[in-house]
């Protein structure tokens, strides 16, 4: 008879990493009148009148603004939603993603 022990065997677990996160970034122009914007803004990005107006307002005086941060896909799906508004209505406005540092 064998007087060995036997011990379970421990198996690695994955780690799993939250997904990068990336900032959608609203760029001024001069041809998108303010208050579309806000409208773009409440309509993609569920803000507020108030949140949408400030984050215009900061695009209006800097040239940029990060509207919000989300994983890749969806950050992409909203920045092409609200480009494709725009254009719709025959402006200029531009939304770009990138990822957060």
């Amino acid at each position: 008879m064998s007087t060995s022990v036997t011990r379970p065997r421990t198996e690695a677990k994955p780690k799993t990493e939250r997904p990068k996160a990336y900032k959608v970034i609203l760029l001024n122009d001069d041809y998108t009148p303010r208050e579309f914007v806000v409208m773009v803004l409440r309509a993609i990005f569920r803000m507020t009148t108030d949140q949408a107006m400030a984050v215009m307002l900061t695009a209006h005086q800097r040239g940029v603004c990060v509207v919000a941060v989300y994983t890749r896909e969806i950050a992409e799906t909203k920045a092409t939603q609200a480009i494709e508004m725009a254009a719709r209505e025959g402006y200029p406005l531009m939304f770009t993603t990138e990822p957060e540092e």
